[in-house]
Formats: C-alpha cells, structure tokens, sequence
C-alpha cells in the first residue's frame, strides 16, 4: 500500500498545460463563469473548517502517567491538519477542477460529492462522500479531460478516538496521460465501517481492500471476496486500529514468562 514517488511539481508546465491561461488571470479557471465548477468551487460543504481534525500527540504507544522505557516518553507532537484549499489553486490544479466539474455535471453527480479539497506540500487532496467514491472513481477513469486510468494504492489510516469518523480510506490516482497524481480520501465511523468497493473500475484495488479491510476493518460493499491476506483467517480484531491491544513477547527461558506492550511497562526513571 505504499505510495508512487510524485510524478511532477504542482507548478511544473507541461506540454498538456500549453495555451491555458494562468491562474487568477481573466479568462483562467477560477475567473471563468458557468456551472462548470463544482459548487462553492470545490471548497466542501462546511468551506473554511477541515474536516480533519487534528490532535496534539504526546509519548508513544499510549502510555500515561507511569511512563514507558521506549524513550520517547516526552515527545510531543502538535495538532495539524490542512486547512480547505480556497480557488485559484495554481498550477495544473485549477483546469482539472474544471474538468471535473464539468464531467460531474454530465454525469448527473452533484457537487457535494466532493466534501473538501486540500492543498498541501504540492499535492492534491479531494475529500469525498463515501456513497460517491464508485461514480467519482469512473468519471476520474472515463473522462477525457482527466484520465486517471491506473490505481497506485489504497491505504488504510486510524486517526484515534478523539477524532470524528476516525478511520479514513484513501486513494492515490495516477494519469499515465497527463502525467498527474491525486489523492481521494473517505471517512467513515467505526461502528458503520461501510463504503463501496471500487474494484469494477479499477481491478488493482482488489487486494488492496482485502489488506485494508483485515488491517483496519473497513468493510467494501461489492468486493468479490473480501477476505483477510495478512493475518489468519480466524484473526479476531484489526491490528492497525488505534484501540487495538500491543500485546507482548513471548520469551522461551521461562515457561510462561512474557515481555509486557509497551503501555503497560513500568518506568525505570
């Protein structure tokens, strides 16, 4: 599940990009009128608020209060998460907004489809309703103007408890066409772990799920045999999920004997 290296810059010109206006100029993307964008030009359906947020980190492992013998007892980590992108996006982003939208208006989607969508480091972010990954996944693959005909991954993430619709799905799409990556991210709850499996578009994403789903639990409505592949088939639980238990090492000297999870290990300072 492991991403591809970034094919190109945001801001890079290429030979697709020849003759199209700059960005925020009078006949660009972001001044043109119409209905060709999605509404609120792809900003989300709550515009100026992420819709993940982040938390504050601190220690690993979980521990509290008695420590742990990692070393990384004090390690704190700040909250972050990036906030909606506002138009003009600059570089390539702002045509395939348009051509997205446009495609989407076709095809009868509407715009709340798309929930958010984040710029960070150069790279593209299109949060989106998990009922609309299947039909957004075949305009991405289908429309002429986009042409995102391969999946690189598909990856499982648990932002923890403290985080609302904790466990996120996210997509990496490649256009061998365009030379152009984006990324698709869904979030569901835990206790409604449902979305629906996008293997009929793109036939790569079938043991990409199967880890995802053994991994994480997130259950593919449509998948043709969604089955664990790392871990027994009578495996209880998802070992990547936040709350799941660290568990210990079994030792061999001492019938018996095992190493404590690290957040259960007493401090020795």
């Amino acid at each position: 599940m492991s991403s591809d290296s970034e094919p190109r810059d945001a801001a890079e010109n290429t030979p697709e990009d020849a003759g199209a206006s700059e960005s925020g100029t009078e006949q660009s993307s972001a001044e043109r009128g119409g209905d060709d964008l999605v509404p609120s030009d792809l900003q989300g359906e709550r515009p100026g608020l992420p819709l993940l947020a982040g938390h504050e980190r601190a220690g690993m492992f979980g521990v509290h209060g008695s420590g742990d013998t990692s070393g990384f007892g004090g390690l704190r980590l700040p909250a972050y998460a990036p906030a909606p992108a506002e138009r003009p996006y600059g570089g390539w982003f702002d045509d395939f907004a348009d051509e997205l939208g446009a495609s989407l208006t076709e095809r009868g989607i509407p715009g709340n489809a798309i929930r958010q969508v984040t710029i960070d480091r150069d790279e593209i972010t299109l949060y989106v309703h998990r009922d609309r990954i299947l039909e957004l996944c075949r305009t991405l693959r289908d429309s002429e103007g986009l042409r995102f005909e391969l999946l690189s991954s598909i990856s499982g993430v648990d932002y923890g408890e403290a985080v609302r619709d904790r466990l996120h799905v996210v997509y990496h799409l490649t256009s061998m066409t365009f030379r152009r990556r984006i990324r698709l991210e869904v979030s569901v709850t835990v206790e409604d772990p449902h979305l629906p499996s996008v293997v009929e578009v793109y036939p790569t994403a079938d043991f990409q799920e199967r880890e995802t789903w053994d991994m994480f639990g997130v259950i593919f409505d449509g998948h043709p045999a969604l089955t664990r592949i790392l871990m027994p088939d009578d495996w209880d639980g998802h070992p990547q999920r936040k709350d799941y238990p660290l568990g210990g090492i079994a030792v061999e000297y001492k019938h018996g004997a095992e190493i404590p999870p690290p957040d259960q290990r007493r401090s020795y300072s």
